[in-house]
């Protein structure tokens, strides 16, 4: 999976966790930045343990997926130090942000170490994404009491999980593509997202740059999604496309 820079981050949607990445590995980051973002988190990534720490001081995440071998300071130190951290600091969290850790550290003592730290769990590399996910989500369900998410606009209601879709009760049958596509407009609801933000985070650098593959995409979306009324994909002239509730 090729390498990105970060979506842009949905502003009030409470149904996103923020997942902060800490690996020194420029591939296992971006891997892990990219899949995630797609699964339906808002993520940030660090390569260093201080740089952890001052993002997570600057934003407090519901989650930490940590790497041990890490060029500044390991991350049983990075641990302590965000246990450590005074509830002023955390954003009034406190020290109780889970973390798993994200390791090829695959000793017993390691592991047993990380949990005697305050771990929540323990994953080694290579490890398997799907996997990955189904442990984030167990170890929020555990923590933050997660809800299964459901996102909706409208009568349009979209399951990240399953990418499930449905439109007035009847399910809509989208292609991968055309999933990732609605998850972003639908993720960002009532903000209008340029062709330029669609095309880096749902094609990311995969896709050659030509922005008119957007344009037909959008087209196949209204389509399926939009065969019913009130349409609810807008386009924004000159700037790009929202998708929004209808308004009176």
């Amino acid at each position: 999976m090729a390498a990105s820079s970060p979506p842009p981050h949905p502003v009030g949607r409470p149904d996103r966790y923020h997942l902060l990445v800490v690996d020194d590995e420029p591939t296992v980051r971006e891997l892990l930045r990219t899949a995630l973002s797609y699964a339906g988190f808002d993520v940030d990534a660090a390569a260093t343990g201080q740089e952890a720490l001052d993002l997570a001081a600057a934003r407090t995440p519901d989650l930490v997926l940590l790497d041990v071998m890490l060029p500044d300071m390991d991350g049983f130190e990075v641990i302590r130090r965000l246990r450590a951290q005074p509830r002023s600091v955390l954003s009034g969290r406190g020290g109780d942000v889970p973390v798993l850790f994200v390791t090829a550290r695959d000793e017993r003592e390691d592991r047993l170490h990380g949990l005697r730290l305050g771990g929540d769990d323990y994953v080694t590399k290579p490890f398997d994404l799907e996997e990955l996910i189904a442990r984030i989500h167990a170890v929020l369900r555990r923590t933050l009491g997660e809800q299964p998410t459901r996102i909706t606009v409208g009568d349009l209601a979209l399951e990240p999980d399953s990418h499930h879709v449905t439109r007035a009760g009847r399910t809509v049958r989208l292609s991968p593509t055309e999933f990732r596509l609605l998850h972003f407009l639908v993720a960002n609801a009532e903000r209008t997202m340029t062709k330029a933000q669609i095309l880096d985070s749902v094609w990311e650098y995969d896709f050659g740059g030509d922005q008119s593959i957007v344009d037909t995409y959008i087209s196949y979306l209204r389509r399926k999604v939009d065969r019913v009324e009130p349409k609810l994909i807008h386009t924004v002239r000159s700037v790009g496309y929202v998708i929004r509730e209808p308004r009176p």
